[in-house]
């Protein structure tokens, strides 16, 4: 039966869906390139490591075995994982909101500066562009026990009896230990990264140090996008303050910026690596007090060759970063104000 001899309507429906289909046929193959290498550069390795998580393979052994769920069972059960959580969580909890929080006000700060805004940008953005690496020198020198600048510091604050007394608190009848302040003029500064205690909050200093510029940026980027008008109108309804117009116009309209920016900082957060390997490598401090998710993949990958137990925490870390994402994204579509 030719084309001719079907009723019109079939004939056309026939006419127009080869082209549709060499259409089609056209965009899988001009789009083949680029699904080929997200397949081999992205797909590929996350399928891999799965694979891996499953097995005790060491790289450079013929053979390896599988081992089940074996691997994430010691994640969650063995003493070493559970520092890296707590270690991991510790250092997200603790960075994520206090270099957001620095990034907004730092940004509403130059915002409102009439002079010297850019000078203000480039210091605070410095940490930024500065490579970690070699600013752990300078960090590894200010923190040493004996001559650090930190600790000669405290040892001034210590030597003279007014601050001292106010620092200790001794004014209100307290005894020195009952302050850090106190307990460091009589037991001496503190071992900063040589005490479990302290390791993991100066690994969180540095992040919060590193990151807080960066937010700014975004946020910085974000005001921009602020109608001036909005303001107007805001001060025309009443708002007089200026907490007034940041708690009913700013806030609310960088609403897609702070969820962005809270969903990247929670991801670097996670990624965190160069400032332990650099400062408390290897063995990832003392007692373990800051090994991170980043450093254990390496460590265990890497130095001692357990490929599958890195793989199992590499399959972990990659859950947590999509459960991140899959927040943002409903966080974006469903609550986000934009204006």
């Amino acid at each position: 039966m030719s084309v001719a001899d079907l009723p019109s309507s079939a004939a056309m429906r026939l006419v127009t869906a080869d082209p549709d289909r060499r259409q089609a046929s056209a965009g899988w193959l001009m789009s083949a390139p680029a699904l080929a290498l997200m397949l081999t550069i992205l797909i590929a390795p996350v399928l891999l490591a799965l694979m891996l998580s499953f097995t005790d393979y060491s790289l450079g052994n013929p053979s390896f075995n599988w081992v089940g769920w074996d691997n994430y069972e010691r994640i969650f059960t063995r003493s070493t994982y559970t520092k890296m959580l707590s270690a991991t969580f510790t250092y997200v909890i603790t960075v994520v909101p206090l270099s957001v929080g620095l990034g907004l006000g730092a940004a509403l700060l130059i915002q409102s500066l009439t002079r010297g805004a850019a000078i203000y940008k480039a210091v605070y953005f410095l940490p930024v562009m500065a490579t970690l690496l070699a600013m752990t020198i300078v960090w590894q020198l200010m923190l040493h026990p004996s001559i650090g600048v930190i600790n000669r510091g405290l040892e001034g604050l210590c030597a003279m009896p007014f601050t001292r007394g106010l620092l200790s608190l001794s004014f209100l009848g307290l005894s020195p230990e009952a302050t850090w302040f106190g307990r460091v003029c009589t037991e001496g500064a503190p071992l900063w990264l040589g005490d479990r205690d302290y390791a993991i909050w100066v690994v969180c200093f540095i992040g919060i140090w590193q990151g807080f510029g960066f937010n700014m940026v975004l946020y910085l980027a974000g005001l921009t996008g602020v109608s001036r008008e909005l303001y107007a109108a805001a001060e025309m309804d009443g708002a007089r303050s200026y907490w007034e117009r940041f708690r009913l116009v700013t806030w609310p309209a960088l609403g897609p910026t702070t969820v962005f920016v809270v969903t990247i900082t929670c991801i670097r957060a996670f990624q965190a690596f160069d400032t332990v390997e650099a400062l408390f490598s290897p063995g990832g401090g003392p007692g373990k007090s800051v090994y991170v998710m980043m450093f254990a993949i390496y460590d265990k990958g890497v130095t001692q060759n357990l490929m599958g137990i890195g793989a199992a925490i590499t399959v972990l870390f990659l859950i947590f970063v999509m459960i991140l994402t899959l927040i943002q994204r409903w966080i974006t579509e469903r609550k986000v104000h934009y204006t």
